[in-house]
């Protein structure tokens, strides 16, 4: 028996040339559309679906393959008696082998001025369809979505005279890969334009940039995925020098530019296992980094730097008298790349602009946590000095500076701040006078005219206590706790200056 292709494809890359081997090897071939228009000028002998069905394409082409002669040939069961009678009653042939994959919809919603009748003019009805009932059928039917596969096909059929069974079932699972994500960018899209931030159902598109060689510990597998449509960030930094990003590598990169983006005048940023260990703002990178590199020179080593500002030579040239494992920069001149590459294993990225508002997601056993991104730093309207005293403006400077920092690190967080730069930070404790106690013993005498920034409120006075001893002059916190007046009558005391924002920041 002749055995049948159905083609219809949206990416068109190797297709001709798969068409004129299966030809060769006595396929008969149906078509559609472009891909049939295509193939018959490349000299492929290819029948119109319309001619199979006996009823010809309508509605501009939105009604081609929803027939039974398409379907009935895709889905009948080959040793089943009642299938094949059907076939035969009703002149269906079988199609053994469907080549799919769908309307452009990713590329028409990824450009930056399409219309909102373009998205859906894009979205598939009949290739979806045609795909999953080929899939369905994976005993009998090869279903190929992805071009990757036609030399694997090719050759097995030369090989056996057809595809094997587990060669059909991995396509199988490669086509309903392919709807499924098809089906949530559209989903997404429409979610999106309704308006509707946390839906019944989620479905997520995302796509595998690469496989890592291992997770957080060597013996956890792991792989790198990037949203389809809006990768930014860590997602779309480009590698100019060193060895492949490691699982920690990404989740520690992708914490720096986080944080870097608090600020708009030059800044440098210093991360270690996604805190940061020094976090500074300068008249330029030079002075910036500097500043950091001082704040906490035992934690850089081995850590990552990240500037917000093209890095220049002597920066670089001062980056590389250490240890570090990445630098992360919009630009690089070039000769500071070039100082940067006789390092052969830093990993230097550049990172790309851009920036969307997205979802921040925390997984737990069983489910997942949604929830809007830490977006907001405070209302400025609602910043209020709760203190008889109020913060010079260097201090204000500092405590708003601080405050910036502290949002980004593992809760309870306390840092101290002083002429733009963090000279003690406390990170991820289980109570507040601890990392209290941590920030001023880093920052030593340095503590000294420094402000304090608090991630969440003080449930005692312990650490305006704390911070008054060591010297600290002003207090940023989010206030709200039943003891606030405490620590406010406290600090009036001490004659300290507080702040408070009106927002926390806790980050688990």
């Amino acid at each position: 028996m002749i055995k049948r292709a159905l083609i219809s494809v949206s990416r068109k890359d190797g297709i001709v040339e798969f068409a004129k081997k299966l030809e060769k090897l006595g396929y008969e071939i149906i078509s559609t559309g472009g891909t049939y228009d295509l193939l018959s000028r490349n000299e492929v002998k290819v029948i119109k679906v319309s001619e199979v069905t006996d009823f010809p394409e309508i509605m501009e082409g939105r009604v081609k393959t929803l027939h039974p002669k398409i379907h009935g040939g895709i889905l009948a069961i080959r040793d089943s008696e009642s299938h094949k009678k059907d076939l035969e009653v009703n002149g269906i042939k079988p199609i053994d082998l469907v080549v799919v994959n769908l309307y452009p919809f990713r590329e028409i919603i990824s450009r930056e001025n399409f219309s909102h009748q373009e998205a859906i003019e894009n979205i598939d009805i009949g290739g979806p369809a045609m795909i999953r009932a080929a899939a369905k059928n994976y005993k009998y039917v090869t279903v190929v979505v992805d071009p990757s596969d036609y030399s694997r096909v090719i050759e097995e059929i030369e090989l056996y005279g057809d595809t094997k069974k587990e060669t059909r079932f991995y396509l199988a699972a490669k086509a309903f890969e392919h709807t499924a994500f098809y089906d949530a960018l559209i989903s997404e899209y429409f979610r999106e334009k309704v308006g509707i931030k946390f839906p019944q159902v989620v479905t997520l598109a995302y796509e595998k940039i690469q496989d890592l060689r291992y997770g957080e510990n060597p013996h956890q597998e792991a792989a790198f995925y990037r949203h389809s449509i809006k990768a930014y960030g860590i997602t779309e930094c480009i590698k100019l020098n060193g060895k492949e990003l490691s699982f920690n590598n990404i989740n520690d990169a992708n914490a720096a530019i986080e944080l870097l983006r608090e600020f708009d005048e030059p800044a440098a940023v210093a991360i270690k296992h996604t805190n940061p260990c020094g976090v500074a703002v300068g008249k330029d990178l030079y002075e910036a980094y500097l500043k950091v590199y001082e704040a906490d020179p035992v934690s850089i080593f081995g850590g990552i730097v990240a500037f917000n500002r093209k890095l220049d030579v002597r920066t670089a040239k001062e980056l590389v008298k250490i240890f570090l494992e990445i630098v992360i920069a919009p630009d690089y001149e070039e000769e500071a790349l070039e100082v940067l590459k006789t390092k052969k294993n830093l990993r230097v990225l550049k990172l790309k602009g851009g920036y969307w508002k997205e979802f921040d997601v925390k997984k737990v056993e069983g489910g997942i946590l949604i929830q809007e991104k830490d977006e907001l730093l405070f209302n400025e309207n609602e910043l209020k000095v709760v203190t008889k005293r109020v913060p010079t403006k260097e201090e204000m400077k500092d405590l708003i500076f601080g405050f910036k920092v502290v949002k980004h690190i593992k809760s309870n967080a306390i840092v101290l701040a002083k002429k733009g730069v963090t000279v003690g930070i406390g990170v991820g404790q289980t109570n507040r006078i601890w990392p209290t106690e941590q920030s001023i013993r880093q920052a030593g005498e340095r503590a000294r005219g420094s402000v304090l920034a608090s991630d969440a409120f003080f449930p005692f006075p312990d650490v305006v206590e704390a911070a008054l001893k060591a010297g600290v002059t002003a207090i940023i916190q989010p206030g709200g706790s039943l003891n606030d007046a405490l620590s406010i009558e406290a600090a009036d005391k001490a004659g300290m200056a507080m702040v408070f924002t009106g927002v926390r920041h806790f980050k688990h």
